[in-house]
């Protein structure tokens, strides 16, 4: 299960969301869903972390951040599985930890 956390200017870490959905999203020009293209953060892409199915009666089953700018870290297990990627998105940094 993977964590969404997003990292405050003052280092301060806070849960955002945690779930086995994990979606690299790409959007149209006009701002409307293309398609998912991975489950990595893709530059341009946004990150979405979440349930993969509804929680019951729940508010939040996911986030979804703005589209990532940059990459600044990834960590690889030695079967070469991605379990810490921390980027920046269009205003804000965010870890997600597998």
């Amino acid at each position: 299960m993977a964590k969404l956390i997003k990292i405050h200017p003052d280092g301060r870490r806070e849960l955002k969301e945690q779930g086995g959905r994990i979606e690299s999203i790409a959007w149209n020009e006009d701002g409307t869903f293309k398609e998912v293209v991975g489950s990595a953060p893709t530059i341009g892409c946004s990150m979405l972390v979440g349930s993969i199915t509804a929680r019951s009666y729940s508010d939040q089953d996911y986030w979804l951040t703005t589209k990532v700018t940059e990459v600044l870290e990834e960590k690889w297990t030695e079967d070469g599985l991605l379990y810490l990627v921390r980027f920046r998105t269009e205003n804000s940094e965010y870890v997600i930890e597998a």
